[in-house]
């Protein structure tokens, strides 16, 4: 007499043994009338900003030191947050223009 055995798939469930990791998400600013809007928003690590210029000049997104982001007309523009801080940010050609992101840890 033969004998089959069947081998059922075991799934393990995990809830409860550690962090969830956070969704990143994607944060718009747009740039319009010479300004950035909104000027100040809250992010994550991880997280894009990505910006949208409808303004008939191009911009930048420049953070002194750090990163600069090009925005020519009618393009969008963006850059992944990899640390936590404050960034405050201004457009190379229109100094006057200023944004800042405050980035918090996951």
């Amino acid at each position: 007499m033969s004998t089959h055995r069947r081998l059922l798939p075991v799934v393990v469930l995990a809830l409860g043994t550690g962090p969830l990791s956070a969704h990143a998400e994607t944060i718009t600013v747009t740039i319009e009338k010479m300004a950035f809007s909104p000027a100040e928003i809250s992010a994550s690590v991880g997280d894009t900003v990505q910006w949208v210029n409808k303004d008939t000049f191009a911009h930048t997104a420049t953070v002194k030191g750090g990163w600069e982001v090009m925005l020519p007309v009618a393009k969008s523009g963006s850059v992944v947050l990899d640390k936590a801080g404050t960034l405050d940010y201004f457009c190379r050609f229109h100094p006057n223009m200023k944004g800042r992101i405050t980035v918090s840890a996951p």
